[in-house]
């Protein structure tokens, strides 16, 4: 048991410094560390110039017009079906 207590205080101490450590490096701004994050996993683009920028969000509206296009005939079926009358059986 203390082992694993041992376990949970080092990884909390550790995930602690390295908290700080990102806070220091980005100047003690949470907005600033978050972004250096995402920017570090992919999930954010540095876009050197405005036409980088421009070119990848067409392309983004490119592939939701394309997802929409597939999607819509699917939908339209699903909601234009006919209605069939039920019949309800006294007992």
């Amino acid at each position: 048991m203390t082992g694993i207590m041992f376990a949970g205080i080092a990884a909390g101490v550790w995930s602690i410094a390295a908290l700080m450590s990102g806070l220091s490096h980005a100047g003690w701004q949470v907005s600033e560390l978050l972004r250096n994050y995402m920017v570090a996993l992919g999930m954010i683009q540095e876009h050197e110039t405005f036409l980088a920028f421009y070119t990848h969000i067409k392309g983004i509206e490119y592939i939701i017009a394309v997802a929409f296009l597939g999607a819509f005939p699917a939908f339209f079926k699903l909601v234009n079906t006919t209605k069939t009358p039920v019949e309800i059986k006294n007992v």
